[in-house]
């Protein structure tokens, strides 16, 4: 049976379909919410503070003292000083996990100033 001029056949049919829906989206449009993400990763990684070894965890040394800024200054001090021993410990790390350093007192006593300097000229509560 012969086709009549003027009517679509499938195949038109469904080129005309494709044309009426929506257009995909660019792949600016798929890149834009993960490069969000990983920016918003990258940015909470850098407002992290370097505080590995925390008040709980040297409770041999009083903080109770010193408000919050105070507190994350001598803890980041305290965190970022090293053993004089030769273990390669950094100094708060080495008063929580090696209870045979002989250096260990003087550490203590090390994170002790730390927090008096933290606490600067504000008297003691």
């Amino acid at each position: 049976m012969p086709r009549k001029r003027g009517l679509p056949n499938d195949a038109t049919k469904k080129r005309q379909g494709r044309a009426q829906r929506a257009p995909r989206r660019s792949a600016l449009w798929t890149w834009i919410p993960v490069a969000v993400v990983l920016g918003l990763g990258v940015y909470g990684v850098s407002q992290m503070s370097n505080i590995r070894y925390r008040e709980q965890d040297l409770g041999v040394v009083d903080f109770s003292s010193l408000d919050a800024k105070q507190k994350q200054t001598a803890l980041e001090a305290a965190n970022r000083a090293r053993c004089t021993c030769g273990c390669g410990l950094g100094l708060a790390e080495c008063v929580v996990t090696d209870m045979t350093c002989p250096l260990r007192a003087g550490n203590i006593t090390r994170i002790k100033s730390m927090v008096d300097a933290a606490r600067g000229s504000r008297p003691a509560s």
